[in-house]
């Protein structure tokens, strides 16, 4: 979802190449949980040093493609301060299987050290870290790990117009448990507030949702 601009921007870093991931490796597990037709609900907090805030937040799943780490959706925040309407943007995401993406952004304003510095806020990503100092985690295989990680980046205003004062130019670090279907995420944008984070629940887990193999905008 879009979040303010601070006052106070900060300088921003140079975008550093990504890592090649590794194309032998398999993908991560299939899961009822994250496939098309899925929705999640919870809050975004976007505090600042002046204020505390929580935006609620509906996202839902309009495709996904674990062979291609890819996914997309949309999101929905419902009160904004100065919105008349929820605020409702389409995003596209990235699937960090070691096939795909690595856990480098390599784009985005995003460095090799903020990638570490947001991964290392999920307790999940603990036992990867040494692995990924070693190699850039090109030999880790995700097919069996209960945690599947992505990074999110909103497209577009679906409703609005880029000129609502809300920005999406930064992107999500997430995490998603398969056990339960639970999302956490933080926002990176240099320019904003650090570390916004984004909780969410599944809706619909007694569902059994809809899949199909590949999604492409036309």
């Amino acid at each position: 979802m879009p979040v303010r601009v601070v006052d106070t921007a900060t300088p921003s870093s140079q975008p550093s190449p990504g890592q090649e991931a590794n194309t032998g490796h398999p993908s991560p597990p299939s899961c009822s949980l994250l496939s098309a037709g899925r929705s999640f609900a919870g809050t975004q907090n976007v505090s600042s040093l002046q204020k505390d805030e929580a935006w609620k937040v509906n996202v839902r799943i309009h495709g996904c493609d674990l062979e291609q780490g890819y996914l997309c959706g949309t999101m929905e925040a419902l009160n904004v301060p100065l919105a008349d309407t929820p605020v409702v943007t389409f995003w596209e995401g990235e699937i960090v299987d070691a096939k795909n993406y690595t856990f480098f952004t390599g784009k985005w304003e995003a460095s090799p050290e903020d990638d570490i510095r947001h991964w290392s806020k999920f307790p999940s990503f603990t036992p990867l870290l040494s692995q990924i100092e070693t190699d850039g985690g090109k030999s880790l295989d995700f097919s069996n790990y209960p945690y599947i990680f992505m990074r999110w980046k909103e497209q577009y205003f679906v409703n609005v117009g880029a000129d609502c004062g809300l920005t999406i130019a930064g992107f999500y670090y997430v995490c998603f448990s398969c056990s339960d279907g639970s999302i956490s995420g933080f926002y990176y944008d240099p320019n904003s507030s650090p570390f916004q984070k984004l909780e969410l629940k599944c809706t619909n887990e007694k569902n059994s949702g809809f899949t199909f193999s590949s999604y492409e905008l036309q």
